[in-house]
């Protein structure tokens, strides 16, 4: 587990130093997105992902691990999005940003800790199509939240997908990182 533990974090201190260095360049634009819009965005990564695997070619030279990125910060973007209030300030200092990527992170890396725990690391087992299935499942759950005005009778609300989301991508680009590293190796 404290393998996981140090992949996992290596993977959010990549995405958080892309995610602070585009807060530097663009300002906190994203705070205008609605949660149907940060759900597009996920999705938009996420389909392209699916077609990749399917087609088994690309046309654009922009590599898987890149979009999985992307999903894990949009996920952080949606759940930051989910604790920020219209009264609060659109456009956030880096500082402010990092603190609330910081929180939201710990939130979604003590998840995976639990769930690690109770399920035995299975996702170690599973497949990058399995990964990109359930990110499409967990958006698909989001927007018929969304459509439920947010509520749920007994399922668990928007910022719990967008948790195990941002897992599900660390997951895919763990297991991509341990391929890189034994094709290197070998």
């Amino acid at each position: 587990m404290s393998e996981t533990n140090s992949q996992y974090d290596a993977v959010i201190t990549g995405c958080r130093d892309i995610f602070l260095k585009k807060t530097s360049d663009y300002g906190t634009a994203w705070r205008v997105l609605r949660n149907i819009s940060i759900v597009d965005q996920i999705f938009i990564k996420a389909q392209r992902i699916r077609t990749i695997q399917e087609k088994k070619q690309q046309r654009i030279q922009e590599n898987i691990g890149d979009e999985f990125a992307g999903i894990i910060n949009y996920a952080v973007i949606g759940m930051m999005q989910l604790g920020l209030g219209s009264n609060d300030p659109e456009e956030l200092g880096t500082s402010r940003v990092a603190e609330l990527y910081e929180k939201q992170v710990a939130i979604t890396r003590e998840l995976m800790e639990n769930k690690n725990h109770d399920y035995g690391e299975a996702w170690r087992s599973m497949s990058q199509e399995s990964f990109v299935d359930l990110i499409l499942m967990k958006l698909q759950r989001i927007r018929q939240i969304i459509t439920n005005d947010g509520h749920t009778l007994i399922s668990e609300g928007i910022d719990a997908n967008y948790a195990d989301i941002l897992n599900y991508a660390v997951f895919a680009l763990i297991l991509m990182n341990e391929k890189k590293q034994t094709a290197g190796a070998g």
